[in-house]
């Protein structure tokens, strides 16, 4: 049985992993029979770069993905347009239909990812505007602070006590 899957590399806690195309029995990291992609889940949101020729290839005759690969596939339309040429084999439906379904597909999946790229920098540029709000707020209670303790210590020497009679 071939899979389709996930072979770890990069260093500790900096994980990458090659996509890849193995048989059942071979080890995670071990031999495999062609690699297909890479994924980086540390970049918001992750990095897939598959080849999408040679995936959709591998499924079209029975290689099975892992679940996280299967997430992956479907994420970049894979999944769907196996499904589609599926439909279209056994006659549903036309390539032409099929294709048009794709392209649609993929448009709407290009617009979300574009607005949650977006979405991520402007949060970012928020959160940067916040932090420097609290810190001005914080600058000018500290100022403030040590205004009115200036003042404080301005009125006590004007204000002498009077000499003591002493007995």
């Amino acid at each position: 049985m071939v899979k389709i899957r996930l072979a770890r590399r990069g260093r500790k806690k900096l994980s990458l992993f090659d996509v890849v195309v193995a048989d059942a029995r071979a080890p995670r990291d071990g031999k495999f029979i062609e690699k297909i992609g890479t994924y980086n889940p540390g970049t918001v949101p992750a990095t897939i770069e598959l080849a999408e020729d040679r995936a959709f290839h591998w499924l079209m005759v029975g290689a099975q993905p892992s679940d996280t690969v299967r997430a992956m596939l479907s994420y970049k339309g894979i999944m769907f347009k196996r499904h589609l040429q599926i439909g279209v084999n056994k006659g549903a439906l036309t390539q032409e239909a099929a294709d048009a379904k794709l392209a649609e597909w993929l448009k709407v999946k290009q617009d979300k990812i574009q607005a949650k790229t977006a979405n991520v920098g402007k949060a970012k540029l928020d959160a940067a505007k916040a932090r420097k709000e609290a810190e001005s707020k914080v600058r000018e209670a500290r100022a403030e602070a040590i205004r009115k303790k200036q003042e404080v210590a301005a009125a006590e020497p004007t204000e002498a006590p009077a000499a003591e009679p002493q007995a």
